[in-house]
């Protein structure tokens, strides 16, 4: 008689990024060479020191999966008054960054390359963070793909454990049913109230994005969500 298989089911982990190929542009090799050292900071499982790592005491906010980076350069350019840390696993879209930062002459951005899955559990404080932004995270569109959308009531309980009292979260979508799943994860997680009815007005910090341009004029939609920690 064969024995009963005793070993637990296989769960997929949380992952805050898609695998993806991409070869760095010459600019882009170039920049990450030189000014990750300057503006990088290496994963470990220490928790950060914002003031050490920005040179200064002042509100900081998470970005997760930043894409080529060109919108995290311009909030972080209209907004001096606040550091940003953004974390994204691509080389290409890093190296995208670190120019902009280097071009703009931005001091109140640092860059992690890393799961931010990983991040937020090893690296981030409890309550440390004035707000975190999540633009545009892959819809996996196919229904049986939904459980793999990072999005859910388990990580955004992990953000929430992360924010601020006060602290808010931002996100946005051009997918309409991801936008409803996020907006019912959101409203069902406790510790955080909604800062509208429904979806939220683009905030006056997110520029469009050329894609988000596109698909407006192409009449597509967007969905903004902010929602702030209570409790």
């Amino acid at each position: 008689m064969q024995a009963e298989d005793t070993q637990p089911p296989h769960h997929r982990p949380i992952r805050s990024f898609v695998l993806r190929q991409g070869r760095m542009s010459p600019a882009q090799q170039r920049a990450h060479e030189n000014l990750m050292p300057r503006f990088g900071c290496e994963y470990s499982q220490a928790p950060l020191n914002f003031s050490q790592l920005f040179g200064r005491a002042a509100p900081t906010v998470l970005e997760i999966g930043f894409g080529m980076g060109h919108t995290t350069a311009e909030i972080a350019a209209a907004r001096p008054e606040t550091n940003f840390l953004g974390i994204e696993v691509h080389a290409p879209g890093v190296g995208s960054l670190l120019k902009e930062i280097d071009v703009r002459g931005l001091a109140n951005i640092r860059v992690i390359q890393h799961d931010a899955v990983d991040v937020l559990k090893d690296m981030i404080a409890p309550a440390s963070l004035a707000g975190v932004h999540i633009y545009f995270p892959d819809p996996w569109h196919k229904k049986r793909h939904h459980k793999r959308r990072l999005i859910q009531p388990d990580f955004v309980k992990r953000l929430v454990e992360h924010l601020a009292l006060g602290g808010y979260l931002h996100l946005a979508t051009d997918w309409e049913d991801y936008a409803q799943q996020m907006l019912e994860v959101l409203s069902a997680e406790p510790a955080l109230t909604n800062t509208t009815t429904g979806f939220a007005p683009r905030p006056a910090w997110r520029p469009l994005t050329k894609f988000e341009h596109r698909g407006l004029k192409l009449g597509h939609g967007v969905w903004d969500l902010v929602f702030t920690r209570r409790t």
